[in-house]
């Protein structure tokens, strides 16, 4: 089983800044790909970003000029740095771990990020 924890979310004002985390515990050696996703109020989840182990990252084309994804394997934590917010960014954030060896995904508890003045 693997577990996946988010947390720096916060409220923030436009133009701001906010790094969030993502810890994974458990068997997190079959973790591979994780990949952040945020859902607005009334709207379906979407997909954000994703980085996997060895650092390949791949970014929705709204936000990879503001956001940038790291790892760091020893802490086994992801981060996501966003700068630049927008109230359209208003969501909660969850991130997700892939277990590529049965094609199984771990999803995180979200954490809310709100942008306003």
């Amino acid at each position: 089983q693997v577990y996946m924890v988010e947390s720096g979310g916060g409220l923030v004002q436009p133009g701001g800044s906010l790094r969030l985390s993502c810890t994974a515990s458990g068997s997190v050696i079959n973790i591979n790909t994780i990949g952040w996703y945020r859902q607005g109020p009334g709207k379906q989840r979407e997909f954000l970003a994703s980085i996997t182990r060895s650092g390949r990252t791949n970014y929705l084309d709204s936000v990879k000029d503001r956001f940038t994804l790291t790892r760091d394997n020893a802490k086994n934590t992801v981060y996501l740095q966003m700068n630049g917010l927008k109230p359209e960014d208003t969501a909660v954030y969850y991130c997700r771990g892939e277990n590529p060896n049965i094609s199984y995904y771990y999803w995180g508890q979200g954490t809310q990020v709100t942008v306003s003045s």
